[in-house]
């Protein structure tokens, strides 16, 4: 609906009726009736989340309404199952409460979310509209009714089988909800970027909690967030095993000195393997990291010292400071400097040149995607393609010892994203990973195909550092940030640490705990950033 404030016509929702104002307020009459919103069950999973998450109730209603105004609902086109081919699904036994399902990347989602039908409409909440898309396919082809959304919300609210979108299906408005699927629980992408920071998996494991329904979550690599909640079901170790790729882990410690590129001997033969070819680099531009071939100094800012980089042929940039400069040593000015950290743009050049052939270029930035046979690029190449023959990572050591306290289990999640691409075993695909590090936990539960074997030192580490799941985690950040954490009241249990680079964070025991403490907080005139959950840290 919207009503008249102030000169103007102001958006907002009805949830609550037969309410009395306070003493001196005066009612406005409403202007227009806009269509239809959220129901009282989404109502009120917005409330909690705006507690849980430190934020407002306007923003989740706002991603739990439509994107057009819905006056009317078509037919209910629910089958409750009915429309299942021949073969069909078996019902899954899961009964109100969570579940968490470790299956390997191959493995088809469709056999659980058909299997749960029979209880009522199931939302499907995935990581990527690739993977929307084929969930909602694969249902229509089945014969189950399915609704996408934001953009069939009024179908959503009619009635249909499944529901399926990306992080905002969790807030679709669905009658007689039978059950929610989360796909991929363990993807940051299901976490909102802008505050409030909710994530997809907390939202859904509540909703279905108020609505007394089960709520799956399936991942090949499950969190310690999902793995803190509840145990695993997982397959037998011979079907887990048949759901990985064939892996190919090349050390490099042993390579003779002078050979020591991105491009190793062991990995040439995939390389000209027939198929598609993926080369995965999280490193932007020519050069990351440069040094003079005269002198031996490193190529850094002349302004505030820190490392500079080619991203750009024959300039040097900051990224610290946005100084940019020729390609030129700031010691002795020598024009030649050697790559010690290619990037990506580099290493396609020098990839083209070995095998003799043209090489495609992806990045974040790209904006048509490369037909070549062999692509390398950023991370954005696992989300282009639907497979590949060969996926071969020149350096998995620079996601295992990342910065971050997640970077353990954000690197198994990308490995497992470039698994799906290439099928299990019987495919015959080739997971390629170049390391220094074979012995790294990470790398061990992939050659095993068993991702239960980081748990134990993840979650030591986190433990002795007090990261989560162990506690609960908030970053206070912009211009008001100082007196915004003036106000907080932090209690026993919880604590305040920094400053560092203006952004504070907050530290408690457990999600209630730090929701309650930073309901405390009063907000000042000054801007101010609260990121509940940082996954970046």
């Amino acid at each position: 609906m919207r009503v008249q404030l102030q000169g103007r016509r102001v958006r907002g929702w009805i949830v609550d009726i037969d309410v009395r104002p306070e003493p001196g307020v005066t009612l406005k009459p409403l202007a227009k009736v806009t269509g239809l919103g959220p129901d009282g069950s989404v109502i009120d999973l917005a409330r909690w989340a705006a507690h849980r998450w430190a934020g407002r109730t306007v923003h989740l209603l706002r991603t739990a309404s439509p994107e057009r105004a819905v006056n009317h609902l078509p037919p209910d086109r629910r089958t409750g199952g009915a429309g299942l081919g021949p073969a069909g699904f078996e019902r899954e036994s899961v009964g109100p409460g969570l579940s968490l399902l470790r299956r390997p990347p191959s493995a088809d989602p469709l056999s659980v979310i058909a299997g749960l039908v029979h209880r009522g409409p199931v939302i499907v909440v995935a990581p990527t509209k690739r993977q929307v898309r084929s969930v909602a396919e694969a249902a229509r082809a089945v014969g189950l009714s399915v609704a996408t959304v934001p953009g069939e919300w009024a179908q959503a609210c009619a009635g249909a089988d499944v529901v399926v979108g990306t992080r905002v299906a969790v807030w679709a408005t669905v009658p007689d909800l039978g059950a929610v699927v989360v796909l991929d629980e363990h993807d940051e992408a299901l976490q909102q970027e802008q505050a409030p920071t909710w994530h997809a998996r907390d939202v859904a494991i509540e909703r279905a909690r108020l609505a007394d329904a089960p709520c799956v979550l399936m991942s090949p690599v499950p969190s310690l967030a999902a793995l803190a909640r509840t145990d695993p079901v997982v397959l037998s170790r011979t079907d887990e095993r048949s759901g990985w790729p064939i892996v190919d882990l090349i050390d490099r410690r042993r390579e003779p000195p002078g050979r020591l590129g991105l491009f190793s001997e062991r990995l040439v033969p995939h390389l000209r393997r027939p198929g598609r070819v993926l080369c995965v680099l999280n490193r932007t531009g020519r050069s990351r990291l440069l040094a003079c071939a005269a002198c031996g100094e490193l190529a850094r800012c002349e302004a505030c010292a820190a490392a500079v980089a080619e991203v750009e042929a024959g300039r040097l940039d900051c990224r610290r400071c946005g100084q940019s400069r020729p390609r030129l040593c700031a010691a002795c000015g020598s024009q030649t400097l050697k790559n010690l950290r290619l990037g990506v743009g580099r290493a396609r050049e020098e990839l083209a040149a070995l095998v003799r052939e043209p090489v495609g270029e992806l990045t974040g930035a790209t904006e048509v995607t490369p037909t070549d046979r062999i692509v390398i690029g950023t991370e954005a190449v696992l989300h282009q393609y639907d497979a590949a023959t060969v996926v071969a990572f020149l350096d998995v050591d620079q996601e295992l010892v990342a910065p971050r306290y997640r970077a353990g289990e954000q690197a198994l999640g990308l490995i497992a994203r470039a698994a799906r691409l290439l099928g299990g075993k019987a495919e015959g695909g080739r997971l390629v990973l170049q390391t220094r590090l074979p012995g790294h936990e990470v790398l061990q539960a992939v050659l095993h195909a068993d991702p239960g074997r980081i748990v134990a030192a993840e979650r030591a580490r986190r433990e002795l550092l007090g990261f989560p799941p162990a506690t609960a985690l908030a970053a206070v950040a912009g211009a008001g940030a100082p007196a915004f954490v003036d106000t907080l009241e932090l209690g026993a249990s919880s604590q305040l640490l920094g400053p560092s680079d203006g952004s504070y964070l907050v530290r408690s025991p457990d999600p209630v705990v730090l929701a309650d403490c930073l309901a405390t907080g009063v907000r000042p005139a000054q801007r101010v950033r609260v990121h509940v959950d940082p996954s970046r840290l």
